[in-house]
């Protein structure tokens, strides 16, 4: 059943959009989950992923692998992350692109940016009525403004 008339819901024109995103779309499309101690902190469910943030593979053959993110390769919708890696028959190492969708956010890189967007995030779950108090909002280090 269709919701919105304005958005199509064939499935060609759907991959092509996708597939022909620009690079702010994919930042957002290639968001991953935080961790439970993350969600209760900052009380926010995703972020869009980031190089320097901290994350575990939690769902295919590098189950339970973590790392750093060393590089988010919008192009191809992975993510590179440390230690995670495949050597070639040559013996050079080659990085393996894992999806942000196969991943968990464990340490955030917080810059003023990010802390913005935590605390936009964040006033939108109380506005929706979830139940946060200030003092939540203040232990996240949060500023909202």
């Amino acid at each position: 059943m269709k919701f919105n008339k304005a958005v199509s819901s064939s499935r060609r024109k759907s991959r092509k959009a996708h597939f022909s995103a620009p690079s702010s779309r994919r930042r957002k499309i290639m968001s991953a989950t935080l961790s439970d101690e993350l969600r209760k902190k900052f009380n926010v469910r995703s972020m869009p992923i980031r190089k320097d943030d901290e994350v575990q593979v939690f769902r295919g053959i590098h189950k339970n692998r973590d790392g750093k993110v060393l590089e988010v390769y919008r192009k191809k919708y992975v993510i590179h992350i440390d230690h995670v890696n495949r050597d070639k028959n040559n013996g050079a190492s080659v990085m393996l692109g894992i999806s942000p969708s196969n991943v968990i956010i464990t340490k955030l890189h917080l810059d003023p940016d990010r802390r913005s967007l935590l605390g936009r995030k964040n006033k939108a779950a109380m506005s929706k009525g979830e139940k946060v108090s200030q003092k939540d909002v203040d232990s996240a280090g949060i500023e909202l403004d």
